[in-house]
């Protein structure tokens, strides 16, 4: 059975010969990703504490932590879109080495934590535990495995001026937001812990 024609199909849907694309993309992927990682830890807080908790440094519904590490999983590891193991692998230890370096720079530079390990097994200096590690590299293989293919192929049927001007406006937004926050970040119960 010559299954080429199937192949060539669903190539595209699944990402496997997704080659270039282009910066507005990005951004799109950059969001999506911030947004549910907002929305994520938001929800974990809720069945965590019966309460939920605008998580992050910025005061929108965004955490820019998983909108770059996304972004990186995609441009380095899509290239083994047909290797899982290997895509789960370096996603773990990439966002892992990424969490402690996030953590670490935000306790340099504002004093506290937006996040603490402390009470996890097999932690390093409450920055980053085995457990999250292991929810990083599940979630990077699932992203750059499933999702990222699927978002794209959605990405392509939005006309070019809803995405460029919708992307910009986006982009605005957020960039006011980081400058408002650079100079009072979102800290409190709930939210940061002290160092």
């Amino acid at each position: 059975m010559d299954n080429s024609k199937y192949q060539r199909k669903f190539a595209g849907y699944i990402g496997y010969n997704i080659v270039k694309t282009d910066f507005i993309y990005y951004v799109w992927l950059f969001f999506m990703l911030a947004i549910f990682g907002w929305l994520w830890e938001g929800f974990l807080y809720l069945f965590k504490d019966d309460t939920y908790v605008n998580r992050g440094f910025l005061t929108g519904p965004w955490l820019p932590i998983y909108g770059m590490g996304g972004i990186m999983l995609e441009i380095l590891f899509r290239k083994w879109r047909d290797r899982p193991v290997m895509i789960f692998l370096s996603s773990m230890a990439l966002c892992t080495l990424l969490e402690y370096v996030a953590g670490w720079y935000l306790e340099l530079t504002w004093g506290v934590r937006w996040w603490d390990y402390s009470d996890m097994r097999w932690n390093l200096h409450g920055r980053i535990c085995f457990l999250s590690s292991l929810l990083f590299g599940l979630g990077g293989m699932l992203l750059v495995w499933v999702i990222s293919p699927l978002f794209y192929s959605l990405y392509r049927r939005v006309p070019d001026r809803v995405k460029i001007g919708l992307g910009l406006a986006v982009i605005v937004v957020f960039a006011a937001d980081a400058a408002y926050s650079a100079m009072a970040p979102h800290v409190g119960a709930g939210v940061t812990y002290r160092v």
